[in-house]
Protein backbone atom coordinates (compact mmCIF):
# COMPACT_ATOMS: atom_id res chain seq x y z
CA UNK A 1 0.00 0.00 0.00
CA UNK A 2 1.52 3.30 -1.11
CA UNK A 3 0.78 6.57 0.64
CA UNK A 4 3.14 9.06 -0.99
CA UNK A 5 1.50 12.08 0.67
CA UNK A 6 1.78 10.82 4.25
CA UNK A 7 4.93 12.83 5.07
CA UNK A 8 3.48 15.99 3.55
CA UNK A 9 0.19 15.57 5.38
CA UNK A 10 1.87 14.93 8.74
CA UNK A 11 4.12 17.95 8.21
CA UNK A 12 1.13 20.16 7.38
CA UNK A 13 -0.70 19.34 10.58
CA UNK A 14 2.25 18.91 12.97
CA UNK A 15 4.69 21.73 12.10
CA UNK A 16 3.68 24.85 13.98
CA UNK A 17 5.16 28.33 14.17
CA UNK A 18 5.60 30.62 17.16
CA UNK A 19 8.18 30.89 19.93
CA UNK A 20 9.09 27.59 21.57
CA UNK A 21 11.67 26.63 24.15
CA UNK A 22 13.08 23.22 23.23
CA UNK A 23 14.16 20.52 25.69
CA UNK A 24 17.76 21.56 25.03
CA UNK A 25 16.92 25.07 26.25
CA UNK A 26 17.26 26.56 22.78
CA UNK A 27 14.50 28.81 21.48
CA UNK A 28 13.00 28.06 18.08
CA UNK A 29 10.37 29.74 15.91
CA UNK A 30 9.22 26.34 14.65
CA UNK A 31 8.11 23.19 16.47
CA UNK A 32 7.06 19.71 15.36
CA UNK A 33 4.07 18.67 17.50
CA UNK A 34 3.80 14.92 17.06
CA UNK A 35 0.61 14.78 19.12
CA UNK A 36 -1.20 16.61 16.35
CA UNK A 37 -0.85 13.66 13.97
CA UNK A 38 -1.34 11.10 16.73
CA UNK A 39 -4.65 12.70 17.72
CA UNK A 40 -5.94 12.87 14.14
CA UNK A 41 -7.73 9.56 13.45
CA UNK A 42 -7.15 9.59 9.70
CA UNK A 43 -3.41 10.35 9.98
CA UNK A 44 -2.98 7.94 12.88
CA UNK A 45 -4.56 5.15 10.83
CA UNK A 46 -2.31 5.93 7.85
CA UNK A 47 0.89 5.95 9.91
CA UNK A 48 -0.19 2.76 11.72
CA UNK A 49 -0.74 0.99 8.40
CA UNK A 50 2.67 2.14 7.12
CA UNK A 51 4.36 0.96 10.32
CA UNK A 52 2.65 -2.44 10.21
CA UNK A 53 4.43 -3.07 6.91
CA UNK A 54 7.75 -2.69 8.75
CA UNK A 55 7.14 -5.23 11.53
CA UNK A 56 9.66 -8.05 11.61
CA UNK A 57 8.17 -11.51 11.16
CA UNK A 58 7.66 -13.27 14.43
CA UNK A 59 6.37 -10.19 16.26
CA UNK A 60 3.96 -11.36 18.93
CA UNK A 61 3.41 -8.12 20.85
CA UNK A 62 3.47 -4.44 19.93
CA UNK A 63 5.26 -2.59 22.73
CA UNK A 64 4.08 1.01 22.76
CA UNK A 65 6.54 3.31 24.52
CA UNK A 66 5.11 5.99 26.82
CA UNK A 67 3.66 8.39 25.78
CA UNK A 68 3.74 8.85 22.01
CA UNK A 69 4.12 5.17 21.14
CA UNK A 70 0.96 4.18 23.00
CA UNK A 71 -1.65 5.61 20.59
CA UNK A 72 0.31 4.32 17.60
CA UNK A 73 0.65 0.81 19.08
CA UNK A 74 -3.07 0.84 19.87
CA UNK A 75 -3.94 1.84 16.29
CA UNK A 76 -1.59 -0.83 14.93
CA UNK A 77 -3.18 -3.41 17.23
CA UNK A 78 -6.65 -2.50 16.00
CA UNK A 79 -5.51 -2.74 12.36
CA UNK A 80 -3.61 -6.03 12.72
CA UNK A 81 -5.16 -7.94 15.59
CA UNK A 82 -1.76 -8.17 17.31
CA UNK A 83 -1.89 -7.54 21.06
CA UNK A 84 -0.23 -4.49 22.58
CA UNK A 85 1.58 -3.80 25.82
CA UNK A 86 2.43 -0.35 27.11
CA UNK A 87 5.90 0.42 28.39
CA UNK A 88 6.26 3.18 30.95
CA UNK A 89 9.38 5.28 31.42
CA UNK A 90 9.66 3.71 34.85
CA UNK A 91 7.58 1.46 37.06
CA UNK A 92 4.79 3.31 38.77
CA UNK A 93 5.02 3.69 42.53
CA UNK A 94 1.37 2.90 43.20
CA UNK A 95 -1.24 0.32 42.24
CA UNK A 96 0.38 -2.58 40.39
CA UNK A 97 3.82 -0.90 40.45
CA UNK A 98 4.49 -2.15 36.92
CA UNK A 99 6.71 -0.77 34.19
CA UNK A 100 4.95 -2.80 31.49
CA UNK A 101 1.17 -2.55 31.43
CA UNK A 102 -1.41 -4.73 29.74
CA UNK A 103 -0.42 -8.05 28.26
CA UNK A 104 2.09 -10.26 30.10
CA UNK A 105 5.15 -10.19 27.82
CA UNK A 106 7.27 -12.86 29.52
CA UNK A 107 8.64 -15.16 26.82
CA UNK A 108 7.10 -13.08 24.01
CA UNK A 109 8.74 -11.51 20.96
CA UNK A 110 8.14 -7.78 21.25
CA UNK A 111 8.62 -5.04 18.67
CA UNK A 112 8.85 -1.58 20.17
CA UNK A 113 6.57 1.08 18.72
CA UNK A 114 7.75 4.68 19.08
CA UNK A 115 6.62 7.98 17.61
CA UNK A 116 9.77 10.02 16.95
CA UNK A 117 13.37 8.90 17.54
CA UNK A 118 16.34 11.24 17.53
CA UNK A 119 18.94 9.53 19.74
CA UNK A 120 16.95 6.59 21.07
CA UNK A 121 17.54 7.18 24.77
CA UNK A 122 13.95 6.32 25.66
CA UNK A 123 14.22 3.07 23.69
CA UNK A 124 17.40 2.07 25.53
CA UNK A 125 15.69 2.71 28.86
CA UNK A 126 12.60 0.74 27.78
CA UNK A 127 14.75 -2.17 26.63
CA UNK A 128 16.10 -2.60 30.15
CA UNK A 129 12.58 -2.73 31.58
CA UNK A 130 11.28 -5.15 28.94
CA UNK A 131 14.29 -7.45 29.20
CA UNK A 132 13.77 -7.58 32.96
CA UNK A 133 10.24 -8.84 32.23
CA UNK A 134 11.70 -11.76 30.26
CA UNK A 135 10.70 -10.67 26.74
CA UNK A 136 12.75 -10.82 23.54
CA UNK A 137 12.98 -7.46 21.74
CA UNK A 138 13.05 -7.92 17.96
CA UNK A 139 13.25 -4.34 16.65
CA UNK A 140 11.97 -0.79 16.93
CA UNK A 141 9.46 0.58 14.45
CA UNK A 142 9.04 4.34 14.65
CA UNK A 143 6.82 6.81 12.88
CA UNK A 144 9.64 9.31 12.25
CA UNK A 145 13.42 9.00 12.36
CA UNK A 146 14.75 12.44 13.27
CA UNK A 147 18.29 11.27 14.02
CA UNK A 148 21.36 11.72 11.89
CA UNK A 149 22.44 9.16 9.34
CA UNK A 150 21.07 5.67 9.11
CA UNK A 151 18.64 4.66 11.85
CA UNK A 152 20.51 3.06 14.73
CA UNK A 153 20.72 3.31 18.50
CA UNK A 154 24.19 3.80 19.99
CA UNK A 155 23.01 2.22 23.26
CA UNK A 156 21.60 -0.83 21.42
CA UNK A 157 23.67 -1.20 18.25
CA UNK A 158 22.29 -4.67 17.41
CA UNK A 159 18.63 -3.66 17.62
CA UNK A 160 17.26 -2.78 14.16
CA UNK A 161 15.33 0.47 13.77
CA UNK A 162 12.72 0.71 11.02
CA UNK A 163 11.27 4.19 10.41
CA UNK A 164 8.04 4.78 8.51
CA UNK A 165 9.30 8.27 7.60
CA UNK A 166 12.51 10.25 7.91
CA UNK A 167 12.60 13.91 8.89
CA UNK A 168 13.61 14.78 5.31
CA UNK A 169 10.24 13.42 4.09
CA UNK A 170 8.29 15.92 6.20
CA UNK A 171 7.96 18.78 3.74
Amino acid sequence: MSDDLLGTDINTIARIHGTFTLRSGQVSNEYFDKYRFESDPALLRRIARRMLQLLPSGTEVLGGLELGGVPIATAMSLESGLPAAFIRKEAKTYGTCKAVEGLDIRGKKVTFIEDVITTGGAVVDAAKLVSAEGADILAVVCAIWRGKGEPSLPGLPDLPVFPALRASELR
